[in-house]
C-alpha cells in the first residue's frame, strides 16, 4: 500500500489525496506531526506531501514533487489515468497543472497571511494539525510565532505592497474564467479529470473553502466553483472512458478564458523570473496586467519554464501545430519560445 505524509491544509497534499482516490490507488495517509512509522526515509527537502515510492533497487525513497510523482504513478498503476491520450491535449494539461501549482498558490498564501481575519483563523487552526490534543496554552504559545513565520515568508509567493492588488485581481479573474469553463464540462480536461484539475482543486481547497476573504470572493463571483471543489474531493465513483477527454478541435474555445488569464499573469512572471535566474539577479522586475511586479527570484520556477519548453519540444510536428493553434493570442505562446532557455 502506498504511503503518503501530509497535512489537511496543504494544497499539494489535498491534490494528491484526491488523485489517489480517483485512481483507486490504495494508500495510507500519515498526518504530519501526529506520529510517523519508523524506518521511513526523509526527503531531500522538507516539503509536503511526501510520497514514499520504491526506487529501481526496490528501496523506499521519499518523493516530494507532485507533478513528477503523478507521472511516476502512471507507470506503476494502470487504469483511470489523469494524463490525456492525445499528446497536444496532454501538453495543455501539463501547462495548466503548472499554473495551478505555481500561480494559484500565490493568492492562496497571499490572502491567508495578508488579511487579519484570514491570518487569525489560519494561525489559530493550523497548529492543531500538528497536535490535535494540545492544550489551549500550548497552542496559544505557538500561534504568534507560527503566524510571524508565515507572514515573513510572503515574499516566497511574491506578495508585497507592490503586487498585492495584482494577485487579488488575478484570483477574481480566474474565478470568472473557471466558472465559464465549468459550464462546458465538469473538468478542465472534459468529462474526466486531468492532472490540471487536481492541481487547481488543491489550491481551491484553501482559497474557496477555508480562508474567509477568499471564500467570500469565491461565493460572490463563482458559487459553482465552490461546489466543484466539494465534488472533486472524491471521484472514486466516476467511470472514465477515453472518449471523455476534451475534443482538441473544440478545446481552444473552452479553455480560452483560463489560458488568457494565464497569459496575463502567470506567463510574464514566470518568464521574468526565468530571465532573472539566468542572469543571477536576486530580484524579478516586470509588468503584470499593466501594473508593476517585483519579488525575489525563485530558482524552482526557472526550472518549471525549462520543463514546459522541454515538453513542448518533445511533441511531434502535428501536435505542436495543434498546441500553437490553441495558444495563439492567449499570451501563453510566449512561454514556448526556446530562446528564453
Amino acid at each position: 500500500m502506498l504511503q503518503i505524509k501530509g497535512v489537511p491544509g496543504s494544497p499539494y497534499t489535498r491534490k494528491m489525496l484526491s488523485l489517489l482516490r480517483y485512481r483507486h490507488i490504495p494508500y495510507s495517509f500519515i498526518q504530519h506531526g501526529l506520529g510517523q512509522p519508523a524506518g521511513l526515509p526523509k526527503p531531500k527537502v522538507d516539503l509536503l506531501p511526501v510520497v514514499y515510492l520504491k526506487d529501481e533497487n526496490g528501496e523506499l525513497e521519499a518523493t516530494i514533487d507532485t507533478t513528477f510523482i503523478i507521472r511516476r504513478l502512471e507507470s506503476v498503476y494502470g487504469g483511470r489515468s489523469v494524463i490525456p491520450v492525445d499528446s497536444a491535449l496532454r501538453f495543455l494539461d501539463y501547462l495548466i497543472e503548472d499554473y495551478g501549482d505555481e500561480w494559484l498558490t500565490r493568492p492562496m498564501f497571499h490572502i491567508r497571511w495578508h488579511y487579519e481575519a484570514d491570518a487569525k483563523m489560519a494561525s489559530e487552526v493550523l497548529p492543531y494539525w500538528g497536535g490535535i490534543t494540545a492544550s489551549d496554552e500550548e497552542i496559544a504559545a505557538k500561534t504568534a510565532a507560527f503566524r510571524k513565520r508565515q507572514e515573513d515568508r510572503l515574499y516566497v509567493v511574491g506578495s508585497n505592497d507592490t503586487t498585492a492588488a495584482v494577485i487579488e485581481e488575478s484570483y477574481r479573474r480566474f474565478l470568472e474564467s473557471f466558472n465559464t469553463l465549468l459550464k462546458t464540462a465538469p473538468y478542465v480536461m472534459g468529462e474526466r479529470p486531468g492532472a490540471s484539475d487536481f492541481a487547481i482543486y488543491g489550491q481551491l481547497t484553501q482559497l474557496a473553502q477555508f480562508d474567509p476573504t477568499a471564500v467570500a470572493m469565491t461565493l460572490a463571483h463563482a458559487p459553482r466553483v465552490y461546489a466543484w471543489v466539494s465534488a472533486m474531493d472524491d471521484l472514486s465513483g466516476l467511470e472514465p472512458a477515453d472518449s471523455h477527454w476534451r475534443d482538441l478541435d473544440h478545446a481552444g474555445a473552452a479553455l480560452e478564458g483560463i489560458l488568457k488569464e494565464m497569459g496575463r499573469t502567470y506567463v510574464p512572471v514566470m518568464l521574468a523570473n526565468h530571465a532573472a535566474a539566468l542572469a543571477g539577479e536576486a530580484q524579478v522586475h516586470t509588468t503584470v496586467a499593466g501594473k508593476p511586479w517585483q519579488h525575489a527570484t525563485f530558482k524552482y520556477h526557472a526550472h518549471c519554464v525549462h520543463w514546459i519548453q522541454q515538453e513542448y519540444k518533445a511533441l511531434a510536428a502535428n501536435a505542436k501545430a495543434a498546441v500553437d493553434d490553441v495558444l495563439a493570442g492567449t499570451g501563453c505562446e510566449k512561454l514556448l519560445d526556446s530562446s528564453t532557455q
